[in-house]
């Protein structure tokens, strides 16, 4: 009987400070990414200096209504060891976590990946829908770090995955247990609410907003319920640019004034971090209440839903049982997604 595959999974995301001391390094490794901020070095670490100094009182503000650091470390740890058991039968896998502007960063762990010695390599961003500012910079960091290390290794990418059937069963379980807090015959507004990107990024190109889109309307499907009154929409509008909309908290206010109770879901997020446990739950679930909503309730991140895991778990067999090295669902319908991914 053969040895299993000895295959090591590399799951991205954004990071978050581990404590007060790290807000404001942490804002400067973001807003110092090429990718988020568009203008060259020296002006771009110039800007980033500017703008972290100035919003990390802020910030530190926000990360005290949880414990003054983020969650999003130990929630994605339980995610990897959830994906482990989930792969168990099929490989020897191990999960590895790389944060795009805080700890772990790409290059330690890409250097306890070689130290392991896998056969092979998955990359799996935990951003469902792709965008240039979320998975391209992620697996771009990733590859300047595997040359660093010296890390030579098959490897392949899965791209982005926003009608993955096991993400959106989840959200719609979610979604229906919610939901069922109602009384009979009450019919509250779903907003799908997701991280927003300025508009001349998606005119750019960036599938990100259609990609969304997309999730949004396959939830939909999935629950199945006629009549629904739902909307997409987009949070965390910063600066003077122009944001793809509609805006989430226009969108509570408008339901304020049609007297619509509302039932949010973080579409774009799969774990709990502070734009769901403070934005959402804490600064728009004030704004619903001033707004005269008259009940206002948060569908949870999807974190390490049974049904959100195996859909992990599927991609990853999905792309090792293929002779491609990316598995993207915008390339096979003919755009160049995720190209740059391999």
């Amino acid at each position: 009987m053969s040895a299993k595959k000895k295959l090591a999974i590399v799951l991205f995301n954004l990071g978050g400070p581990d404590g007060p001391e790290a807000v404001e390094p942490f804002l400067f490794n973001l807003f110092n990414d090429p990718l988020i901020i568009r203008v060259p070095q020296p002006l771009r670490w110039l800007i980033a200096k500017i703008i972290s100094r100035r919003r990390a009182p802020v910030a530190k503000g926000i990360y005290a209504n949880i414990g003054g650091r983020s969650p999003i470390l130990p929630l994605t740890e339980a995610q990897a060891r959830a994906l482990e058991q989930e792969l168990a039968g099929d490989y020897d896998a191990r999960c590895f976590i790389a944060m795009r502007y805080w700890k772990p960063f790409a290059s330690e762990t890409a250097a306890a990946v070689k130290a392991w010695a896998p056969d092979e390599v998955i990359l799996l961003p935990l951003y469902p829908q792709y965008s240039t500012t979320t998975n391209k910079s992620s697996l771009g960091d990733w590859d300047q770090a595997v040359k660093t290390v010296g890390l030579a290794v098959p490897t392949r990418t899965i791209c982005c995955y926003p009608v993955e059937p096991g993400f959106i069963a989840a959200y719609a379980e979610l979604l229906r247990e919610a939901l069922a807090k109602f009384a009979s015959g009450e019919k509250p507004r779903i907003l799908f609410s997701a991280h927003g990107l300025p508009k001349k990024v998606v005119e750019a190109g960036d599938p990100y907003q259609q990609q969304v889109e997309a999730s949004c309307k396959a939830v939909v499907e999935a629950l199945g319920v006629e009549g629904l009154d739902w909307v997409t929409c987009y949070q965390s509008r910063v600066g003077p640019l122009e944001w793809i909309g509609p805006a989430t908290d226009k969108e509570i206010e408008r339901a304020g004034h049609q007297g619509k109770s509302l039932v949010v879901l973080p579409i774009a997020f799969v774990s709990e971090h502070s734009e769901t446990l403070v934005e959402l739950d804490i600064e728009y679930g004030h704004l619903a209440k001033e707004a005269g909503v008259p009940r206002y309730e948060r569908v949870p991140a999807v974190g390490t839903h049974p049904r959100f895991i195996a859909g992990l778990g599927n991609l990853v067999r999905t792309v090792m049982n293929s002779s491609d090295r990316l598995l993207c669902p915008e390339e096979a319908a003919g755009r160049p997604c995720g190209e740059e991914a391999r």
